[in-house]
């Protein structure tokens, strides 16, 4: 772990002073990928090129705290390649490391289909427990919303989803409205959630064996503020699979195959099938957790999540909307 200076951009008429918080960088790419590099088989770093006309718009503000401003990072495709579509994808990390940039592969390859892919920074447990985080995403979910007419998004077309940890909060956002309600009662739409190897249900028996080992030291228990023991009906109302209802939006979910990090999904996919609500599920084969950060794993990712897309918003492979 270390403690990193989080600095805000200064222009010369100055702007919020930087302030020191602290940081867990233990969990990055690089060492994700030493421990996997024997494991598994063909592994490699993925190589992106950006198509013609592909854009990258890097750490635009989209709220300020009393410290600091939190950025965002916006991967648009060319102008003839743009569905309209978006998707807001909050990284993993166990809910206290990683960053956006962890997803900089995986956005580009979207972009590249035609979807606009924008990655938030949020407040993660060593600045800020539960709900900090969760009302960043919204306000992220917000952001895009506002802004939408701007990068050619139609409001109609704002998907959610996340990865590991980052999974488990895309999917607390979609399913409970409440979260994404501003003062005035107006909740932001979701259109669709992208859920990779992210557990739905806190409560699920399978969670609870592995997110509450080691009880208030496990990573969930300290985002939380406590175990399951000490804090049950938190754990509760931050488990996604409680919230599923008849506004559920269509929901994929990608996994490794790892029964743990996708704990609960059973129950999600039964619920949304007695809605009505379109649900698809895919297990990777002999893939690791972290399989969106590497190929062979991440080019099929980007097509499973691309032809989702285009499907639960009604547009053809060729990109007609139908």
């Amino acid at each position: 772990m270390a403690l990193a200076a989080a600095a805000t951009a200064c222009g010369l008429t100055g702007s919020m002073p930087a302030t020191a918080r602290e940081v867990d960088d233990s969990y990055t790419v690089a060492q994700r990928f030493e421990q996997y590099r024997n494991q598994y088989s063909g592994i490699s770093w993925p190589a992106v090129t950006l198509a013609e006309g592909q854009e990258i718009l890097f750490d635009r503000s989209y709220k300020r705290l009393s410290e600091r401003s939190l950025g965002l990072d916006v991967f648009l495709p060319s102008q003839k390649r743009r569905l309209g579509t978006a998707l807001v994808l909050l990284h993993g990390g166990a809910w206290r490391s990683g960053d956006k940039s962890h997803f900089y592969a995986l956005a580009s390859h979207l972009a590249g289909l035609g979807h606009t892919v924008i990655l938030p920074e949020y407040r993660l447990a060593p600045e800020a427990r539960y709900p900090a985080g969760m009302a960043d995403a919204a306000d992220a979910l917000r952001w895009v919303h506002d802004n939408a007419a701007r990068f050619g998004i139609k409001p109609d077309r704002v998907a959610v989803g996340g990865a590991s940890s980052g999974g488990q909060m895309a999917a607390l956002l979609a399913y409970d409205a409440r979260l994404r309600t501003d003062a005035a009662g107006r909740a932001a739409p979701v259109a669709a959630l992208v859920d990779l190897d992210g557990v739905l249900d806190m409560t699920d028996p399978l969670a609870l064996q592995f997110e509450n080992a080691a009880g208030d030291k496990s990573p969930f228990a300290q985002w939380v503020g406590g175990s399951f023991e000490s804090s049950p009906q938190t754990w509760i109302e931050a488990s996604a699979g409680r919230h599923v209802s008849q506004t559920s939006p269509p929901t994929l979910i990608l996994g490794s195959g790892i029964p743990r990090f996708t704990a609960g999904r059973v129950a999600v996919l039964a619920a949304l099938q007695s809605h009505g609500t379109q649900a698809e599920v895919y297990d990777l084969a002999n893939a690791p957790h972290d399989f969106w950060l590497f190929e062979p794993w991440l080019t099929p990712t980007a097509r499973r999540i691309d032809r989702f897309l285009r499907a639960v918003m009604g547009f053809g492979q060729n990109g007609d909307r139908r």
